[in-house]
């Protein structure tokens, strides 16, 4: 799950991690207000608005602006609000901008890159940082991969201060924000830790011309299994910012992530799920989703996955890939015929159906009078798709 800026922010300021002082706003109305405040608050012209979406570069995009007169700041708010936001991470669609966050601007010395993120091949949270701030670290690590610094925390102690002055040390900082960042560390690890993040990233995190260290931004991501903790948090989920498929997809408690793909799949664990999309490419196709039904779905469930899966405009045809083992193969089938008697099938669909009841779910499918097309294997059925979604036949 992700949040805006302005949210991880105020996630950020509970637990000592320090931010600049902010205002979010859901209206032109509500920014230039958050103008006039954060104007009087800090006794200062400069602000800067920013656009809140849920993705990264929106510098790039034009989407942070910083004004340095009040009406420099309308100007920027009105502009801003409500355009379609377009970056490296929001794909040629871009985003519609519904939120702004209007924040003093700071007089800035240096630009750091923070992140935190669970390293999978060592099995450790890793603090990530590097002296480019302000860049993608994308960038950075292909030309610049020596800048990146990498340092893991051992779940048994936790990160310590000996770290802190090493990171400060090799990012060339000087002894008053060497001693800010050790504060700084303390409390954003201890946040990662508590909160179930699953990646976490400052960019820029910045040092002040009177040596102050604050974070300049916050992109948090949490672990969805962690959430049932964290009631507060999922109230913060922003419906407009996520995929619909998605979010119906929570609701029936399946596994569904969206891709750039035309051919839909429906298949049970996530392993079979991956090497589906696989053999998908192998066989010259791209998938158009994610979908793991698990092992115990019922026939309402399997219904919703159909649902979600043609709800995409994108989807020139359907691969159902069961192997039956807690999940039954005549489960699928019913689910497959409730489905398409109820929104119809306007594309291809191929089935490829074994283990537990696999006869009688072939019997269903086949007794169903729907147009499916069956096949041997995987291999076969991959290959049947991809010439069914290209407008050839099968």
């Amino acid at each position: 799950m992700k949040i805006h800026e302005y949210q991880g922010k105020e996630i950020f300021r509970k637990y000592g991690v320090a931010v600049p002082f902010g205002i979010p706003a859901l209206s032109v109305e509500e920014a230039l207000a958050a103008v006039d405040a954060v104007q009087k608050q800090t006794g200062s012209e400069v602000v800067v608005v920013k656009a809140q979406i849920h993705a990264g570069g929106r510098g790039k995009g034009g989407g942070v602006k910083v004004a340095k007169t009040r009406a420099d700041a309308e100007a920027a708010v009105k502009k801003i609000f409500g355009m379609q936001l377009v970056t490296p991470q929001t794909g040629p669609e871009g985003k519609k901008v519904q939120r702004l966050f209007i924040e003093q601007g700071l007089a800035i010395e240096k630009e750091y890159y923070l992140g935190m993120l669970l390293d999978r091949e060592t099995g450790r949270v890793t603090v990530m940082a590097s002296s480019e701030g302000g860049m993608d670290i994308e960038e950075v690590a292909a030309a610049h991969p020596e800048k990146i610094i990498r340092m893991a925390i051992d779940p048994a102690v936790g990160w310590q201060d000996h770290q802190s002055r090493t990171l400060a040390k090799r990012l060339g900082m000087a002894a008053g924000p060497s001693r800010e960042l050790a504060k700084f560390m303390t409390a954003l690890t201890r946040c990662y830790d508590e909160m179930d993040c699953s990646m976490l990233e400052i960019n820029p995190l910045v040092v002040t011309k009177d040596g102050k260290v604050l974070a300049l931004d916050a992109k948090i991501n949490f672990d969805d299994n962690g959430l049932y903790r964290h009631p507060e948090v999922v109230e913060l989920r922003d419906p407009s910012e996520e995929d619909p498929q998605e979010i119906e997809a929570k609701k029936w408690d399946l596994s569904y992530i969206a891709l750039e793909g035309d051919i839909g799949c429906m298949v049970n664990g996530a392993g079979l799920a991956m090497s589906t999309m696989d053999i998908i490419k192998y066989a010259g196709g791209q998938p158009a989703n994610f979908l793991d039904v698990g092992g115990g779905a019922t026939t309402e469930k399997v219904t919703a996955a159909f649902k979600i899966i043609t709800s995409d405009p994108a989807v020139k045809a359907i691969f159902v890939n069961i192997f039956g083992g807690i999940m039954k193969c005549d489960t699928i089938a019913n689910g497959v015929i409730a489905a398409v008697k109820e929104v119809g099938l306007k594309v291809p669909l191929v089935v490829r159906l074994e283990g537990t009841n696999v006869e009688l779910g072939k019997k269903l499918l086949a007794d169903s009078g729907l147009a499916i097309t069956a096949c041997a294997d995987m291999l076969d059925g991959a290959r049947k798709v991809v010439a069914l979604a290209k407008g050839g036949s099968k």
